[in-house]
């Protein structure tokens, strides 16, 4: 029969026992939430993603809009995963989302060359890749091989610009797509490379820009919330199949029909 002595000992022994797997449990849980924490990334590309303070950055969600934000919005209202959404240059979101767990970038352009980069969510909208001249313009093109010797405008990181570049095109890179219009009526260069709706949005919003002449459609792409390869494909799969709950539930197009 064990002593008094020994009986509080043991008591003391199993008080310390559960204290230490009552820790070792809270860790595993606030492990388990941080691994469930989603890190996505937008770049400021109106009326896709647009800062709320007209800034190039915004640092949480509730500062960020457009079509794809509220697409993205819409589909994380259906999940029970924690995010974080911030604003930055595209370039450098692009390169900090790749190899890091749960982060994610949108709307990203699928394309062949991107294709095992990411893990992929959507598609959400579709970009129409432009050439827009400046105002006063007189360049017309057949086709996309008449624009082999012009002087084309485009940026660090964005999809149609990497096109142009290694389909041998002479493209003047910036770190952000905002200053694009401006080289066009500076003469510093003779088309510029973007999305359909997004040229003249920013050129009016950011330099008082009207009349950029579109001068060819080349081609056009989906866009995705893309996650990098190191994500877990369950949470993927989840992503996935809220979207597509959304779209069934007509919210998407009613999203659309906002920006119409």
């Amino acid at each position: 029969m064990p002593t008094e002595r020994e009986s509080v000992s043991s008591k003391v022994m199993r008080g310390i026992k559960c204290g230490v797997m009552a820790l070792a449990m809270s860790a595993l849980g606030q492990t388990a939430l941080a691994a469930e924490r989603l890190y996505i990334f937008t770049e400021n590309y109106p009326p896709y993603n647009t800062s709320e303070s007209g800034k190039g950055f915004a640092h949480s969600e509730e500062d960020i809009t457009g079509i794809c934000t509220d697409m993205v919005k819409a589909i994380l209202a259906r999940v029970e995963y924690d995010y974080v959404m911030k604003m930055r240059d595209w370039s450098y979101a692009y390169d900090w989302v790749q190899d890091r767990e749960n982060h994610g970038l949108f709307c990203t352009a699928r394309t062949d060359q991107r294709e095992d980069q990411f893990q992929w969510v959507g598609p959400l909208a579709s970009i129409k890749w432009t050439l827009f001249g400046a105002p006063d313009s007189d360049i017309t093109l057949d086709s996309l091989e008449d624009a082999r010797d012009l002087r084309i405008a485009g940026y660090k990181g964005d999809v149609m610009s990497g096109y142009l570049v290694d389909q041998g095109f002479n493209v003047v890179m910036g770190i952000s797509g905002d200053v694009n219009a401006r080289r066009l009526t500076l003469g510093q260069a003779d088309l510029w490379v973007t999305d359909g709706l997004v040229g003249p949005l920013v050129a009016e919003e950011e330099h008082g820009i009207t009349g950029l002449k579109p001068v060819l459609v080349f081609r056009e792409t989906p866009m995705y919330l893309a996650f990098s390869t190191n994500t877990d494909p369950a949470i993927i799969a989840d992503l996935q199949q809220a979207l597509d709950e959304a779209r069934k539930a007509g919210e998407i197009d009613r999203i659309v029909a906002h920006y119409e």
